[in-house]
């Protein structure tokens, strides 16, 4: 059982870099160095080529802070720095050489138009508007994990099309339009398999907007909607490794999963498929702290189910066949309806945050049965209840107070 979900921090390291490049932008290629007094060492005054004025945000470990990478691998010749002002979307980010040897990556954008015609590349775009109320920022909170980031504004995917692999990239204008781009067709219709733009949830809106539990939040998140995984299969790993355990202890196991399993551009890894599993036999995954009867488990579906084609099966049917496997419950199959199938119809029974939940609405320590009691009156919308019950309850937007030791209702 997992409570809501985490951002995992291993996800936010950067890669190192043995030493530093030369600055770029300098006609005489030197760099004056500020005065030292001695033995007391000091920063340069000021990185070469950027301009007093000039905000350069330096990679760390905040929630929302830009991603340092960029959605294609071409070395740029001339980098432009932008200054202090608002971020445009159509710009994508580079890496740039860092002259500080503490501090690893250097966040910088240019244009993407330029960068690309040289090569006799073409960006393929689209601009799509969502059914319903949606909001990128509400939905990709706390979404990214190894194959995907959010840096609050810009949502960067990788996929592994025809062999190759390749990113894509999108955000929301505005007027609420999302904005997508990738390399080729195939890219931009696999990153609209991850965003839920034609899942339409009006109608949960209007029938719980004065649920005496759930009101407040689905008034004050009515743009959330969860984001799918790349692939079926990355959603039975995300099931399979967070049952029984803490959120970020799971998301820490499915990171090492992934990247021992998938391949990797160098910053992001492709979303797994069975086949990536299904190679290792179970003990080789339980070297990575996946557990005996988990390692059994994900290698046994991988190899005689195609969980991909789940995809097109009615939800109903798809939740029946995956309880039938050895190490599936109710909360496994509404993960994987969730974030796999991308269906509203199977709550997250068991869910340790819907635990807690019902521990504060009783008053008494709450068992799975109090929480598959609790989604029942949200009927087919059980899932996106789960979602929305998680979400307020962990900002404090349900009329519930939790202590440890002492649950109360507000």
């Amino acid at each position: 059982m997992v409570g809501g979900a985490d951002r995992d921090a291993g996800l936010d390291d950067t890669l190192e870099r043995p030493g530093e490049r030369r600055p770029v932008g300098e006609t005489d290629r030197e760099v004056e160095q500020a005065g030292r007094p001695p033995r007391r060492p000091r920063p340069t005054a000021r990185l070469p080529g950027v301009q007093p004025d000039v905000v350069v945000i330096a990679a760390g470990r905040e929630e929302c802070r830009l991603v340092a990478q960029l959605l294609l691998e071409l070395e740029a010749e001339h980098v432009a720095v932008k200054g202090d002002r608002s971020f445009e979307i159509g710009d994508l980010q580079v890496d740039v050489a860092d002259v500080r040897p503490r501090i690893d990556r250097l966040p910088q954008l240019v244009d993407n138009a330029s960068r690309l015609r040289p090569y006799g590349l073409r960006m393929v775009e689209d601009l799509v508007r969502p059914r319903g109320p949606f909001s990128l920022r509400a939905s990709a909170r706390l979404a990214g994990d190894a194959t995907r980031r959010f840096d609050g504004r810009i949502l960067v995917c990788l996929f592994e099309v025809e062999g190759r692999l390749e990113r894509a990239a999108c955000w929301q204008e505005t007027d609420g339009a999302i904005a997508l781009r990738a390399l080729s067709e195939d890219g931009l219709a696999r990153l609209k398999a991850v965003l839920p733009l034609d899942a339409d949830h009006s109608e949960f809106l209007r029938r719980f907007a004065d649920d005496d539990l759930l009101g407040r939040a689905v008034r004050e998140l009515r743009g959330k909607r969860p984001l799918r995984l790349g692939t079926v299969t990355h959603a039975l790993l995300r099931a399979i490794c967070g049952q029984l355990i803490e959120s970020r202890r799971a998301r820490n196991i499915e990171l090492r999963l992934i990247r021992a399993t998938s391949p990797t551009d160098g910053v992001l890894h492709a979303p797994p498929r069975p086949e990536a599993f299904c190679r290792f036999a179970p003990a080789q995954l339980q070297k990575l702290d996946l557990s005996a009867r988990k390692a059994a488990t994900l290698v046994r579906v991988c190899r005689t189910l195609d969980v991909e084609r789940l995809r097109e099966v009615p939800p109903a049917g798809a939740a029946r066949r995956l309880e039938r496997e050895r190490g599936l419950g109710p909360w496994s199959v509404g993960v994987i309806g969730l974030e796999g199938l991308g269906c509203y119809d199977f709550g997250m029974v068991g869910d340790l945050g819907l635990i807690k939940l019902c521990t504060a609405l009783y008053g008494r320590r709450a068992e799975p049965e109090d929480t598959a009691e609790l989604l029942a009156r949200y009927g087919e919308w059980q899932g996106l209840a789960s979602v929305y019950l998680l979400a307020g309850f962990g900002r404090g937007l349900l009329p519930v107070r939790y202590e440890r030791g002492l649950p109360s209702a507000a």
